[in-house]
């Protein structure tokens, strides 16, 4: 596996999607996903799973549509067992070929801004577009990144003393050196 490579992929040419459109039913076989839960830090990945419904979108562009959908063994912030939970991510992506950016122009601030509009379509890099990719990144994207057990929340411990606090050891030692206590 290349650096820039992710661990599947679904290559699909925009030629092979009728104007009617295309659907897709995609799952990761068990070395990819020993792959893709090491690129995303899972303890493991039994499951990986992804529909996707391809539509062409105006002259050159394309929809996809469809759900990624996974089981994921993580490992619980506050007790630290093992824990698996699932991923259910809706997906909904406008491609279309790159448009030529427009200019930069200077603020107020004399930096250059750019104009970037969020609801942008991706760009298309060719006329293919990797499925497998596009699962991955949802995938990531539906990870919780602070897993608990159910019913299991963090409750800091009571402090001992209560004139204790981070900078305790400092003030003693301001006052043994002669320092004032303000």
């Amino acid at each position: 596996m290349s650096e820039n490579k992710l661990p599947w992929s679904v290559p699909v040419a925009l030629s092979d999607i009728p104007d009617t459109g295309r659907r897709f039913e995609l799952s990761a076989n068990e070395e990819t996903r020993a792959e893709v839960a090491k690129l995303a830090g899972l303890r493991a990945l039994p499951r990986l799973e992804a529909a996707f419904d391809l539509a062409p979108h105006g002259a050159q562009g394309l929809r996809v549509t469809g759900r990624v959908a996974a089981r994921v063994g993580q490992t619980c912030v506050v007790t630290l067992d093992p824990i698996e939970n699932e991923v259910d991510e809706n997906v909904n992506v406008l491609f279309a070929p790159p448009m030529e950016a427009p200019a930069d122009r200077e603020g107020a601030t004399g930096v250059a801004e750019k104009n970037i509009d969020p609801d942008a379509p991706e760009p298309l890099a060719g006329d293919v577009i990797d499925l497998g990719s596009l699962a991955i990144e949802f995938l990531l994207l539906g990870i919780d990144p602070y897993p608990r057990k159910p019913g299991v929340a963090f409750e800091p411990q009571p402090a001992k003393d209560a004139g204790a606090h981070p900078f305790a050891a400092l003030a003693a030692l301001k006052k043994g050196q002669g320092g004032k206590d303000d």
